[in-house]
């Protein structure tokens, strides 16, 4: 089946907000970094198998967390939409391969010199609990790449692996002993039992729990439930996401993604990724 990867027209907050442009992306393969620039801790790239290419693109634009939707289709995690999939493009090919690639030429790091581990998001789209077994057994082919959890001791790595999408994941999840990958949970799991050596990240869909599209005032009640949210998370060792926001380049796109920040979430997702890789530098708190 050939691929139909949608590829959208690239559109840049950066321009709006301060003209940055960003790195030619053969420079930035070179360097296997950026060159006097830190890594943006706090961009996800949403979809990111829709890019041209998968990954580096992201990586190019200086992302420190991707995200896949994975299919499982016999024993291969194909990457893409239920439409679109193609046996060529596995979760091994786009994600696994050329991350285990770019730590070897980096000395042990995705990011050369930078020692936090970047998170790859997979969201799985099939039945979840033979989806995460085979995730699992091809997360054992990299053996140094993954961060892991032993008997509830997180040992990190350069690759922090959460698991999204069918909830049936979680019980096999639970079920082992060491485990190299870990839950993406719900704001109904702040303040469970659930801790941060199994749930490090607490996303949630926002059009359930705030109105607010970056138009006009910033009610004070949602700003405030913003920051509660963010706080429990923190306060527990996890970070917070919110899916569903705007992605629309303008003023509307700007408020939102200021407030998300300034209140404490740590992920603003993102199709726009040159957008959001200018936006956060012009910011201290990136």
């Amino acid at each position: 089946m050939a691929p139909t990867t949608r590829r959208r027209a690239p559109t840049t907050l950066g321009a709006a907000l301060a003209g940055t442009a960003a790195l030619p992306a053969a420079r930035a393969r070179a360097l296997g970094g950026h060159r006097g620039l830190r890594p943006l801790r706090h961009a996800h790239a949403h979809n990111d198998y829709d890019h041209p290419r998968p990954l580096l693109d992201a990586l190019d634009h200086r992302f420190g967390s991707v995200e896949a939707d994975v299919f499982l289709v016999g024993d291969r995690l194909l990457i893409g939409h239920a439409a679109e999939l193609d046996p060529a493009r596995t979760l091994e090919s786009l994600h696994l391969d050329p991350l285990a690639a770019r730590v070897r030429a980096n000395r042990g790091r995705v990011y050369r010199g930078w020692h936090r581990s970047v998170q790859l998001l997979v969201d799985i789209k099939t039945e979840g609990s033979s989806a995460y077994r085979e995730l699992d057994r091809h997360l054992r082919r990299h053996p140094h790449l993954f961060t892991t959890c032993a008997r509830g001791r997180v040992h990190p790595g350069p690759v922090t692996v959460v698991v999204s999408g069918d909830r049936a994941a979680r019980a096999p999840m639970e079920a082992q002993g060491e485990r190299r990958a870990f839950h993406d949970g719900r704001l109904t799991d702040l303040g469970s039992a659930a801790p941060a050596s199994f749930a490090p990240l607490i996303s949630d869909n926002r059009t359930l729990h705030f109105t607010w599209q970056g138009e006009g005032p910033f009610p004070d009640a949602e700003r405030r439930k913003l920051r509660s949210i963010a706080g429990a998370a923190h306060a527990h060792g996890q970070r917070v996401r919110f899916r569903a926001t705007p992605d629309t380049p303008g003023p509307a796109r700007d408020a939102l993604s200021t407030e998300l920040l300034a209140t404490g979430v740590d992920f603003p997702n993102t199709d726009d990724l040159a957008g959001l890789e200018a936006f956060p530098d012009a910011r201290p708190s990136a």
